[in-house]
């Protein structure tokens, strides 16, 4: 016997239409939002990097066993 499902209504259309408008405004929204605040720390991160640190040319850290680890 064949898979039987309900017939696609007008009213089916209109309310999926609706929803989908409504979900592509909100998550529209919400990735504006989140790219501004993600811009924001990065050149709040930028600065603080670029006033409080600086680039060594190479890192040595002694552990407590006395073994180096270079990066």
């Amino acid at each position: 016997m064949a898979e039987l499902k309900p017939k696609k209504t007008k009213i089916e259309d209109a309310v999926v239409g609706a929803y989908q408008k409504i979900e592509d405004t909100v998550v529209g929204t919400y990735q504006k939002i989140e790219n501004a605040v993600v811009g924001t720390y990065q050149k709040i991160e930028d600065k603080f990097v670029d006033k409080f640190l600086e680039v060594e040319d190479e890192v040595n850290d002694t552990t407590e066993e006395g073994i180096e680890n270079k990066e």
